[in-house]
């Protein structure tokens, strides 16, 4: 995968990732944990989000993205500390959408899942910036 900034931010590595496949983790720290000390969902979710698109990324054609249209997911287990570990797979690739499951791990245990559904396209070569 190409640099990729806000997972450097957030300190996610990537373990391994292959067409349809990724393993991702994150090492939790103080940054990453909400007012009463317990890992912020957003960051559980950003795991997945990333994952998910890990494992999509080296499906994809030249000149293709993806881009997330919407995840689901379900927070298990409260994380305070630890090696979170994500492990994402393509259940169906269409043509312009695929959708993905992730889990994420706290050593054995399963802390989250999460399930999304993301386009894949030609972006325009205009780009959109600057568009209402």
């Amino acid at each position: 995968m190409n640099s990729h900034p806000f997972a450097d931010l957030i300190g996610l590595s990537t373990v391994e990732q292959r067409a349809g496949h990724s393993r991702c983790s994150l090492t939790v720290e103080d940054k990453h944990l909400n007012p009463h000390r317990v890992v912020h969902g957003a960051v559980i979710y950003a795991l997945a989000d990333t994952g998910m698109g890990m494992a999509l990324y080296p499906t994809l054609s030249e000149g293709e993205i993806c881009a997330t249209i919407e995840i689901k997911i379900n927070y298990f287990k409260p994380v305070t500390s630890g090696p979170l570990h994500c492990t994402s797979d393509v259940l169906n690739r269409g043509r312009t959408v695929a959708n993905i499951e992730s889990r994420v791990y706290l050593g054995d245990m399963l802390v989250a899942q999460a399930n999304g559904n993301y386009a894949i396209f030609k972006p325009r070569a205009t780009g959109m910036a600057g568009k209402p």
